[in-house]
């Protein structure tokens, strides 16, 4: 989570693609915020969701997982597992992604 806060920083707070986090764990808002808090994040929105619903609906089978999904809602990337996501090599794909996703459409 910290790494992915830090990389929407680097993207901007109005980036697109926008970083989208979403938690599965059977907490409050309440809780997320303060885990937020706690953990330092201030970058990311919170969202919240239920685990069967998401993991069925994006075809997830277990976590991390990560989605890139382009303006059409179109899954173009799938990593599954922890990644370092600010690191330079995460964020020249990330940008080589999108740029080739935008250029398809």
């Amino acid at each position: 989570m910290p790494a992915l806060d830090r990389l929407q920083a680097k993207l901007g707070l109005k980036a697109e693609p926008e970083i989208v986090a979403i938690s599965v764990d059977p907490v409050s808002l309440d809780q997320l915020r303060a885990f937020y808090s706690i953990v330092g994040i201030s970058n990311l929105a919170i969202y919240k969701g239920d685990q069967a619903e998401i993991f069925e609906t994006l075809g997830i089978l277990g976590l991390p997982t990560t989605l890139l999904i382009d303006h059409d809602g179109k899954e173009i990337a799938r990593l599954i597992g922890p990644t370092v996501w600010d690191a330079s090599e995460i964020t020249d794909q990330l940008s080589s992604l999108v740029a080739i996703s935008t250029s398809a459409n």
